[in-house]
């Protein structure tokens, strides 16, 4: 499977390749202000999968104790878009912005993280496994 990406003003576009790890909401306190919005719908897969034209900008996200880097945020310098968000842990997985792809009829959301932050009027249904933070 190949899906197609690009961000609001068209300087960086993409293609994502092969199977998906899973898609997921994010409800993370970070993913809610980078996308302006209650969560953040992903397709998560490995760096490898994804082809990216065009130069992104980073935003090194060092997450709510402003310890070490947690998550490198990569979006479009131009208009801002967020493309996809490069995690540490685990190395090599990445959470690409479901907002950008160019067909997003077929996402499906099935798993969803960061509940703890989730905001009381969101009710998504279809979800087979809810996380909460650990530790």
């Amino acid at each position: 499977m190949t899906m197609t990406g690009r961000c609001l003003c068209g300087q960086i576009t993409y293609e994502l390749s092969g199977d998906l790890i899973a898609t997921a909401v994010c409800h993370c306190d970070h993913c809610q202000r980078q996308g302006g919005s209650a969560f953040s719908v992903n397709l998560i897969a490995t760096e490898p999968q994804l082809a990216v034209s065009g130069t992104l900008s980073t935003f090194e996200d060092r997450g709510e104790h402003g310890d070490a880097v947690y998550v490198y945020r990569r979006f479009c310098g131009q208009c801002g878009s967020p493309i996809y968000s490069l995690l540490v842990e685990p190395a090599g997985v990445i959470a690409v912005k479901a907002g950008t792809l160019d067909d997003k009829s077929e996402v499906a959301p099935m798993v969803e993280a960061w509940c703890e932050h989730k905001q009381p009027w969101v009710s998504l249904p279809g979800m087979a496994v809810s996380m909460e933070r650990e530790g």
